[in-house]
Order: structure tokens, then sequence, then C-alpha cells
């Protein structure tokens, strides 16, 4: 089995000096990203040809650091410049590539520049960046040995670390590891899962998973605290303590609705060999007046973690298209019953008479569905076969007027 690229996260305490050494490297690379797209936007703008990736690292970095304008990039590790310029690569062949429809899914829209307000910083350094010292500590290019909280051994030598400061005012490490792939003990229970506000997760063996709703659990002490924050002057200090302490507020949300997700999705890859699932339009549902619930749900991010932890563990997991209708065909007899509101939770097949809650219905078309990919992958042969064309059907005919 092929190996998979995982990312770790780690909470870092740095010193006051260095976090001052970060701030100066968050904000250095921001500069060489903004300064680079600002060239190739002039380019483009004057009819000029696309400028080559080391032609543009040579201007932005090593003649830059020559002038007295931007002399001070000297001072952060040249590893950090180099990966912030990468990106800006990167996210110029991921916009070309989805212009020429080489690129699946959503357009990309091209690169823009990156502002100083940003509450969410970060750098990313390669090996030639940064190590791990014996005594637990990372080291960074002229940053030095920050504390790291090690919740668990890395396990094989990380490729790369990204340190982030979030809105929170919380840094983290975030190492890229190459895990090798654990099977887990084969199981025949396969299971289709129906995602969705009233329950979280309703799964066709009947289980029914109570949404937490955490941001609406926490949304009394969060308006208290936005309200607070709303009444400081802009500018002052108590303004800045008051943002801080909204933001660790939304942080403990988001915190504690990724570990219910983890435990969650956990469970049901090692409970199951086959997970099917329904690929939700979910930036469509954000649009609605469901758009709060919607974002509190976290879908995706719980549909991510079973898409790596099956490829993890040796499952199988597959996505069913959205516009299937999961919802109107009868898991009995398959007959397709119309459309139904969404007020209507339950009903009963006018074929075979067969009652059906309409979210466990879902969750077991969705299984069927998946299966039925599944063996098509594997060459079974799942197309019904051929027929005698009935009499009487329409087409054209020689002699017809």
């Amino acid at each position: 089995m092929i190996g998979v690229q995982l990312r770790y996260n780690f909470r870092l305490y740095p010193t006051p000096g260095q976090r001052q050494a970060l701030a100066k490297a968050f904000g250095c690379a921001r500069v060489v990203y903004n300064d680079g797209l600002r060239i190739r936007q002039q380019a483009h703008a004057a009819g000029l040809p696309y400028i080559k990736d080391t032609d543009l690292q040579r201007r932005v970095i090593c003649e830059a650091k020559k002038t007295p304008e931007r002399a001070w990039l000297a001072e952060v590790p040249s590893v950090v410049l180099v990966q912030s310029l990468n990106d800006l690569h990167k996210a110029y062949r991921a916009f070309f590539s989805s212009v020429s429809g080489k690129r699946k899914g959503p357009r990309i829209a091209p690169p823009k520049l990156k502002s100083r307000k940003d509450r969410r910083q970060a750098i990313r350094l390669t090996r030639n960046g940064f190590s791990i010292r014996p005594n637990g500590r990372l080291y960074v290019a002229k940053v030095g040995e920050i504390e790291v909280r090690w919740s668990r051994d890395l396990p094989s030598e990380p490729s790369s670390v990204t340190v982030v400061k979030d809105a929170a005012g919380r840094y983290f490490a975030s190492f890229v590891v190459e895990v090798d792939p654990e099977p887990l003990p084969e199981t025949d229970a396969e299971v289709g899962i129906d995602l969705g506000l009233t329950h979280y997760a309703v799964l066709s063996d009947g289980q029914r998973i109570t949404s937490p709703r955490f941001l609406r659990r926490a949304e009394r002490r969060l308006k208290k605290a936005q309200r607070a924050l709303s009444r400081k002057q802009k500018g002052s200090k108590n303004r800045e303590k008051a943002r801080l302490k909204v933001a660790k507020a939304h942080a403990r949300v988001a915190d504690a609705r990724r570990d219910w997700a983890h435990k969650l999705s956990t469970k049901i890859i090692r409970e199951n060999q086959a997970v099917y699932v329904e690929d939700l339009a979910v930036k469509g549902l954000a649009r609605t007046r469901l758009a709060k619930s919607v974002h509190d749900a976290g879908w995706a991010q719980f549909v991510t973690m079973l898409e790596y932890k099956a490829a993890k563990h040796g499952r199988t997991f597959a996505r069913i298209g959205r516009f299937e209708p999961t919802s109107q065909v009868c898991s009995a007899c398959g007959a397709l019953d119309g459309p139904k509101p969404l007020h209507v939770r339950s009903w009963t097949c006018r074929h075979c008479g067969t009652v059906h809650d309409r979210d466990l219905n879902a969750a077991k078309n969705i299984l069927a569905l998946g299966r039925r990919e599944r063996l098509n992958a594997c060459g079974a042969g799942v197309r019904p076969g051929l027929a005698p064309a009935a009499g009487g059907e329409a087409g054209t005919h020689r002699g017809a007027d």
C-alpha cells in the first residue's frame, strides 16, 4: 500500500523575543509574496510575457536584499522567503489550470494581495530551515529553539513545517510527515451516511448521531464578548483585548467541533469496511437561511477526516453524486416517488406501501449507490443486458412526410 502524507499539529510556546522574530518573518514573507504578485500584475497589464519563476525570485529576493528599501529581508531565513514565493507560483498554476479546464472542481480566482491586518499569519520551512533538537525543542533558523507541547510522537521525519499564529494569538507547528498504512482487521460491515441538521448523521444501519451544535450552544457567550468589543474605541488597547477575547471564544468552539469530528470519524472507520457519503453542496446551502447551522455542522471537515482515515487504515471511501435522488427513491422497491419538501420527515411509498423515515431511507440509498459504484469499479457487470427495442418506437422512417 502507498504511504499517506498527513499533518501533525502541535502547540508552540515561543518566548517574547522569539515572538518578535516570528512576527518579522511573517511580515517579510507577506512582503515578498505581494512584491512578486505586483510585478506579475504589472507585466500582464503592460502586455509583457509571463515572468519565469526563477527570474521573479532573483528580482524579488536576491536583488531586493541589496536595496535600502528591502535590506531588512536579510534578517529572516531565506527559506521562508523562497517558500512564500513558491506559494505564489502554486496559486498561479492552480488558476491557469482552472481557467484552461485541466483542474476539476469550481473555478479558482487569481492570486490576491495579502494584508498585514490578517489575524492568521504563517510561514513554511523545509528541512534546511528547521530541525527537532534532542531536548524536544523545535529549532527555526534565526528564531531559535522553541518549546513544543508534544502530544504524540511523529511517525517519521517531517519534510516541512508550517509555523502558524492564529487569530487567538496561539502558535502552532504543523509538520508534514509520510505515514505508513495501518490496515485494520477486515469486517463485513458497510455503511451509508446521510448528513443533516436535525441529526448530524443518520447511518444506514439505523444509528442516529445527534448534532452537537457547538456554535449554537456558545452563542450567548459569543454575543456578550462581541457586544463588549463593539463598544471599545478603535485602535485602543482595550479593543485589542476585547478582540482577543472574541477570537479565543471562537477558537474554543472550533477546537471542540474538531475534537468531536475526529472521535466520530475514527469510530465509523474502525467499525466499517466501506463508508459512503453524499457529496453535499455546502456553498449553496450556506447562502440560505440555514447558513449558520450549516457552518456550525462542519460537514466538509468531517468528510475529509473520513476520507484520509479510510486511506490510512485500508478502508473504502466514496462520495455519492449530489444530484442523486436519495430522498425520493424507495429503498425497498426502487420506485421514484418524487421530490418532497424539507418538513416531510416520513412518507409512504405509493408502489409497495413501505413507510420510510426520510433520513434513514436516504442513508440506505447512499449505501446501495456506493456498493453499485464499488462493484462497477471492480469489474462486475452492473449494466442491464441488451433487449430488443419495443414496437412502435418513435423515429424517422423511410417514406415518412
